[in-house]
C-alpha cells in the first residue's frame, strides 16, 4: 500500500500536469466512447484487410498467365470450406479434374475422399487445392516457371482460409511448400512449419494407387494429424 507521502507526491504531480494543460488552452476532457476508442487506437498498426476466396477467384479470372492455359479446359481453383482447419494440397489437376473443374475427383480423388472419411471428416469440412490450377499436358509434372506463376494464388488462399494444418500430397506439393529437393520418402512422417501453419507431407493418392503397400505409411501420417486436429466435441 502507498504511504501518505507517496499519495501526496502523486496528487502534487497530477496537479502540476493539469495546470500545464490548462495553460496550454485545455478546458476539459472528451470522454465520449468514440473519442476513447480513437485514443486507444493511437500507435496501433491498422489491420490488413483479409481477402476472401471469392476475391482471389475473381482476380484470377480466365487466367492466361502461363503456357498451361493453352491446354486446359477449366481452371481448377479449389473447393471446400472457406474456414477449413485443414487444407490438402496436390500438384495439379488431372483429366477428370480438368473436365469437372473440381480438384481430386478422379480415381486418386476417390481415394483421398476415403482417407478424409477415415479421419472422421468430410470434404466439406476441409479445403482441397493444388500447386497449379490448370492441367499440365498429359499429366506431366508442372514446370518451375508454371509453379512460380500460379503458386502465389494458392498462398493467398491460405491467407484467406487461415488453416491450422496443411497436408502436402506428394513430392511436387511438398518440395514447393518447403522449398527443398528432398524426396517425399525422407520428408514424410513429421510436421514442418509453413508461415505459422503446421505442414505434414505424405504420399500422393495417385502414388498409392500404384503402390498399395505405402497406404500403411500414409495412414500413420494421418493418425499423427488426427492426434493434433481440434475435433469439435
Amino acid at each position: 500500500m502507498a504511504s501518505r507521502s507517496q499519495i501526496i507526491e502523486s496528487i502534487d504531480a497530477l496537479s502540476q500536469s493539469l495546470q500545464r494543460l490548462s495553460r496550454s488552452g485545455l478546458r476539459g476532457f472528451d470522454c465520449h466512447p468514440d473519442s476513447l476508442a480513437k485514443l486507444s487506437a493511437w500507435g496501433v498498426a491498422p489491420q490488413k484487410h483479409r481477402e476472401t476466396l471469392t476475391n482471389i477467384r475473381v482476380e484470377l479470372g480466365d487466367c492466361q498467365r502461363c503456357r498451361l492455359a493453352q491446354h486446359r479446359r477449366n481452371i481448377v481453383f479449389g473447393s471446400g470450406s472457406p474456414t477449413a482447419k485443414l487444407v490438402f494440397v496436390g500438384e495439379g489437376p488431372g483429366f477428370d479434374e480438368d473436365r469437372q473443374a473440381e480438384p481430386f475427383v478422379g480415381p486418386a480423388g476417390q481415394l483421398l475422399t476415403k482417407i478424409i472419411s477415415a479421419m472422421n471428416l468430410t470434404r466439406n469440412q476441409v479445403y482441397i487445392g493444388n500447386i497449379v490450377k490448370c492441367r499440365p499436358p498429359k499429366n506431366r509434372n508442372p514446370r518451375p516457371d508454371e509453379i512460380q506463376t500460379c503458386f502465389p494464388f494458392l498462398d493467398r488462399q491460405f491467407d484467406a482460409i487461415q488453416p491450422i494444418f496443411i497436408c502436402a500430397l506428394g513430392s511436387i506439393a511438398t518440395q514447393t511448400l518447403l522449398n527443398t529437393t528432398e524426396p517425399i520418402s525422407k520428408l514424410r512422417g513429421r510436421f514442418y512449419d509453413y508461415r505459422g501453419i503446421r505442414l505434414l507431407p505424405t504420399y500422393h493418392p495417385a502414388y498409392l494407387l500404384r503402390n498399395a503397400e505405402k497406404k500403411r505409411q500414409v495412414w500413420e501420417d494421418m493418425k499423427m494429424l488426427m492426434k493434433e486436429y481440434p475435433y469439435e466435441t
